[in-house]
């Protein structure tokens, strides 16, 4: 879930806005998740809309960009809002192009990274990432382990993800030697075989996502952030790295939305390497299964009728 738009708080930025690591200087106490080990309150969001731009509480800015097609002089704008507001740079890079007509096959991508056809791409971001003021870190190709069909770098053979993922961290690594590096799988059963190896990660990144319809289809009530972040976490929580929510939606009557953004901020003992929680600010791109469509996580449309 996720995606580009022109975010209102740095002009034209592809990328959008909201959710980082480390603390940044002069930031609130407690937003590395690499250091921290029980704020769950600490909050952030990717934010294109700008709805966040005002907010206090938000000490994480996350930004998506394609890897290919992409406006690089955004970034340098990126890192001086989040300067601006105390915060820390997520910058999740998606390694495609997010033109639909112009994208390749998975064997493509994946010989073509294995390959360094792709390393240009990689070093010229990380090149500006290095130069940046802000704490900076880095999640790439996310969800991999996602069976949909959605991402092209998706559910390939796990010795080849890892091996494409550990070739762009070591690309990133020799021109941005500062940046963390987040592992985010989606949080689905088989996740663990991704694993790249505790070299190549700073924190782990999960997305957890909150559909009140979905939730009662299938079991007949309700569902509460705890309840569904818990198979994600319990699934991560043996690598012993700070877990971060690095997406998280909900939809749904006045009720759910209210219990969800209060829940979702709280700490708890079951969870003690959660660290953060990052708001996906944005409508889905990708229909859900089941017939759910594009559900709308954007802060001033979630709450239904």
């Amino acid at each position: 879930m996720k995606y580009f738009t022109a975010t209102t708080a740095a002009s034209a930025l592809i990328l959008g806005a909201s959710l980082a690591f480390p603390a940044a200087a002069g930031s609130p106490a407690g937003t590395d998740p690499v250091k921290t080990s029980s704020a769950a309150s600490v909050f952030g969001s990717y934010d294109p809309y700008g709805d966040f731009s005002a907010d206090k509480t938000a000490s994480i800015e996350e930004l998506f960009l394609p890897w290919e097609d992409v406006d690089l002089s955004t970034l340098p704008l990126a890192d001086a809002y989040a300067q601006q507001r105390g915060r820390s740079l997520l910058i999740t890079i998606e390694p495609w192009t997010w033109s639909k007509d112009w994208r390749i096959t998975p064997p493509e991508l994946r010989d073509g990274i294995l390959s360094g056809k792709y390393d240009a791409n990689m070093q010229a971001i990380c090149g500006l990432v290095g130069q940046m003021k802000s704490p900076v870190t880095i999640r790439w190709a996310q969800e991999m382990e996602d069976t949909n069909g959605r991402f092209t770098w998706a559910n390939w053979a796990p010795k080849d993800w890892i091996a494409a993922y550990q070739r762009e961290v070591d690309v990133c690594r020799k021109v941005a030697p500062a940046a963390k590096y987040m592992w985010s799988p989606k949080g689905a059963e088989g996740l663990e075989k991704y694993y790249p190896g505790d070299n190549y990660v700073d924190v782990i990144g999960l997305s957890v996502f909150g559909l009140q319809k979905k939730d009662n289809d299938e079991t007949g009530r309700d569902r509460n952030f705890a309840e569904t972040l818990k198979p994600g976490y319990d699934r991560v929580a043996g690598f012993n790295k700070p877990i971060v929510v690095a997406e998280l939606g909900y939809v749904g009557k006045q009720d759910y939305v209210s219990k969800w953004q209060e829940d979702s901020r709280k700490s708890y003992a079951e969870f003690p390497a959660l660290t953060s929680v990052v708001y996906f600010n944005q409508k889905e791109v990708w229909p859900w299964l089941g017939g759910y469509g594009l559900p709308d996580w954007r802060v001033t449309q979630h709450v239904l009728p």
